[in-house]
């Protein structure tokens, strides 16, 4: 195997971005996780404090009642980034309307990227 000082820092970076990383794949967290109230349980915003995963998801009905009788701290709700999530909503059931893509037909992964991207860039294009 040849090491790094044997080789020029031309060839270096052409032959660096092919190696394998050391130390498996990076770790991320998302900054933030925007919800419906479908997912405003008390267990699912434990978790997500426990990650330490921000998060944006409304109280439903009962949850505010229950939340009136006892003290705490209340929730942070923010509608203008709420509102950003119906954007997402959008275009994903915009997508969802070229069969490839819904049904996930294509088997190879940059296949299936190349098809989301023709679609998006169609989608775009209509707009």
């Amino acid at each position: 195997m040849v090491g790094r000082g044997e080789v020029t820092e031309e060839a270096w970076s052409v032959i660096a971005p092919l190696l394998p990383a050391s130390g498996g794949r990076p770790r991320t967290r998302p900054d933030r996780l925007i919800a419906d109230k479908g997912y405003s349980y008390p267990r699912c915003r434990r978790l997500l404090r426990a990650r330490q995963i921000a998060h944006m998801i409304p109280e439903r009905r009962d949850q505010r009642a229950q939340r009136a009788t006892h003290r705490g701290r209340p929730l942070v709700f923010d509608r203008a980034v709420y509102s950003r999530r119906n954007v997402v909503e959008r275009c994903i059931n915009r997508l969802k309307q070229w069969r490839g893509l819904a049904t996930r037909y294509e088997k190879r992964a940059a296949n299936y990227r190349t098809l989301l991207v023709i679609a998006s860039i169609v989608i775009w294009l209509e707009s």
